[in-house]
């Protein structure tokens, strides 16, 4: 029997058949994806790169046992959108700002569940950002689980000229893989011909997981981008009215090799525009952090002493780290090492035209706090039952589940915080959902806002997205941290947590003395990162400025958001200016050059050694912006830069640390190789890439 309905498409339309079929376009002059939906279900016909004239879908070429488009259980039950299991019941499209959306509205024929579908697309951005929203239409709850936001099966070509890169885009791997948390983004190309596509996932963490099966089929990639289902298992109760509105996956094409459609130009500039909150515009602004040396040993009277030499240096952002507060999980101040409060240092720091910033814990509080002691049942429990705690260096302290009412108290505190402090910058810290060092994920709690641990893991994930923006809501213009520690894996960045928040101190390098790890292995970290992360997001504790030397700290920091650590106090004033200069330089570059449309690494990246010359280049479209590289322990007096996706043009090349002009030199000669030579008896040479035609 045919279903009538109105279909909106901007205007409303005559009434039309179920029975016929209904296509949309969702494109920019990029990239195109037609939608179809006729009795079969939902499906992709077609999806092309329209500067690289490339169909990674073709009409007639789709295959059903791949392409699924969504699929999910219910209460047990497979439900795919390219099956007659949903009915359409209507659609939009929308002009946007910054783009178009289109919105395909599903209804259930078998549960009380309607699925819409959200496709959005960015202007200038050869990309398609996707996911859905699920509702209960029904009066009993409903049970989600295997969920797959974004289920295709693109070409790039024949199974044996296909390869993937993997591990955040950087790390070669077999074709028939399972991407985990580090999988943040998948890159998948024809090694012959250089086209492409990237997939990126905006599920949290250790939730997520992407299937890439190019083996068991000669022309097409199984992409399904998806939530866990083993490890890590989501699960979502949908109680009768409500809503569940998934992660967002992003389908990226490029070329490798093809000028501005290489995926070092492509990747970069999406994640920017799309993901990058508050920071692309302008920067990351310069941060002071006092963890190291000083830990917890924080007081007044150095605090003060540390603010001149911060100011002196072009810091922006001074941030008091653990030690500032009298209890976890309270904003009490301790006065033993700040008499007077903390209001003196914030009339210094901003006395000299900085900003305050603090370090805060979320869901680990002190045993004796009001929120703890108030409500212990909103404790995290282990599997055996037992209030969940976590190692500070304050203690144990318990861990609060953030799938309870405890995540709005949390929101109110840091709210207090930024109001009471006039803070431009919140480290948010601490165990959340899994331990980095090793406890167990979750909570086993009875009576939380999840039906059992699979639930929690998600719901403690929401509940750090839900914190966030009840901080945004009064606060739009603080910057929010969210540590490795907080999203619960050792140096992990992901796009989940940049739809979450703006910054991520993603690691705490050793850097206490020379032979430390130090900015060798924050340049190892950000390497293999910055292919599809945005670099401007990536914190990386804790690099000291006053270890020797101070070139390399400050070089190693204008590759991602810069954060120095380390006793200031043995700065001299000759080194304080030499930062002032140094720092000022490069705002004054970031203001005129958008370095965030790219990232080149150079020489030794894929593992950066102290044999061999490391570095990187960040440039935008006209060729403006900077390269760092790193001598290392290697003896060479110069390095062969090659940068073979130079924009058209001639450049002039100048040292920023002896102010000495290195040449000018044209596209093609960049392509073939340029030698850079280092300063006498420094290790590191920055220079600034100027067009000059």
């Amino acid at each position: 029997m045919k279903r009538l309905f109105a279909l909106a498409l901007g205007m409303m339309l005559p009434f039309l058949s179920l029975a016929a079929d209904h296509t949309w376009t969702i494109g920019n002059g990029e990239v195109q994806r037609m939608l179809v939906f006729r009795g079969s279900g939902l499906f992709t016909e077609r999806l092309s790169d329209i500067k690289t004239h490339t169909d990674f879908i073709q009409p007639n070429g789709i295959r059903k046992e791949i392409s699924s488009e969504f699929s999910f259980q219910c209460d047990g039950r497979g439900y795919g959108g390219y099956s007659s299991e949903f009915t359409l019941l209507g659609a939009d499209e929308a002009a946007l700002a910054d783009g178009k959306s289109l919105t395909l509205r599903l209804r259930s024929q078998h549960a009380p569940l309607d699925v819409t579908v959200i496709y959005r697309v960015y202007a200038g951005q050869p990309a398609i950002r996707k996911y859905l929203v699920l509702k209960n239409t029904g009066a009993m709850p409903l049970r989600i689980s295997h969920l797959v936001v974004e289920g295709i099966g693109p070409s790039v070509g024949p199974a044996n000229e296909t390869i993937l890169n993997a591990q955040y885009g950087a790390v070669p791997r077999e074709i028939f893989y399972t991407g985990r948390s580090e999988d943040a983004a998948l890159l998948v190309s024809n090694g012959r011909t250089g086209v492409g596509f990237a997939i990126v996932s905006e599920v949290p963490g250790y939730m997520k997981r992407t299937e890439i099966n190019g083996w068991h089929d000669t022309e097409h990639v199984g992409v399904r981008a998806m939530y866990d289902t083993d490890l890590m298992p989501f699960e979502r109760t949908l109680s009768a009215g409500e809503e569940f509105k998934t992660a967002a996956v992003s389908f990226i094409t490029y070329k490798n090799g093809d000028g501005f459609r290489d995926p070092k130009w492509v990747i970069p500039s999406y994640m920017a525009k799309a993901l990058v909150r508050r920071v692309d515009a302008n920067g990351a602004p310069w941060i002071y952090n006092t963890w190291e040396p000083f830990e917890r040993n924080v007081s007044q009277d150095l605090i003060l002493k540390l603010v001149d030499i911060a100011a002196n240096m072009g810091i922006e952002i001074f941030t008091i780290d653990d030690g500032w507060q009298q209890t976890y999980g309270e904003n009490t101040v301790n006065l033993t090492s700040f008499p007077a409060g903390l209001k003196p240092i914030q009339y210094a720091i901003e006395a000299r035209g900085m900003r305050l910033g603090l370090w805060i814990p979320v869901a680990a509080i002190g045993p004796s706090s009001a929120d703890f002691r108030n409500h212990p049942e909103w404790g995290a429990v282990d599997k055996d039952g037992k209030q969940k705690t976590t190692g500070t260096m304050a203690g144990q302290a318990p861990v609060m589940c953030l799938a309870t009412p405890f995540r709005d108290l949390a929101a109110d505190r840091i709210n207090q915080a930024i109001e009471q402090f006039h803070l431009a910058y919140v480290k948010l810290d601490l165990t959340t959902i899994f331990n980095a060092y090793g406890e167990a994920p979750g909570c086993w709690a009875k009576g939380h806002d999840h039906k059992d641990w699979a639930e929690s893991l998600n719901r403690i994930y929401e509940g750090i997205a839900s914190i966030t923006a009840r901080v945004y809501a009064k606060h739009p213009d603080v910057l929010l941290d969210l540590t490795f520690e907080l999203w619960g894996q050792k140096h992990i960045i992901d796009a989940g947590l940049l739809a979450a928040g703006d910054l991520d101190w993603m690691s705490n390098v050793d850097d206490n003395h020379p032979g430390s790890a130090g900015p060798l292995q924050a340049r190892t970290l950000l390497y293999q990162r910055a292919t599809s992360m945005p670099v401007e997001s990536m914190l990386i504790g804790n690099i000291h400025a006053e270890l020797p030397s101070i070139q390399e700290s400050f070089a190693t920091e204008i590759g991602s958001a810069p954060v120095l650590l380390g006793d200031i106090r043995k700065l001299t004033p000759a080194d304080q200016q030499w930062y002032h200069d140094k720092i000022a330089w490069f705002k004054k570059l970031r203001s005129a050059a958008r370095i965030s449309e790219s990232f080149f690494a150079l020489g030794s990246w894929l593992q950066p050694s102290p044999e061999k010359w490391d570095g990187f280049a960040r440039l935008d479209h006209n060729g403006h912006g900077l390269m760092a590289l790193f001598r290392n322990e290697a003896s060479a007096a110069s390095a062969l830069v090659e940068l073979p996706l130079m924009p058209q043009g001639r450049f002039k090349v100048r040292s920023v640390l002896n102010g000495k002009d290195l040449g000018e030199f044209s596209q093609q000669e960049w392509k073939r190789g340029i030698q850079i030579e280092f300063p006498a008896s420094q290790p590191v040479q920055v220079v600034e890439i100027s067009p000059t035609s």
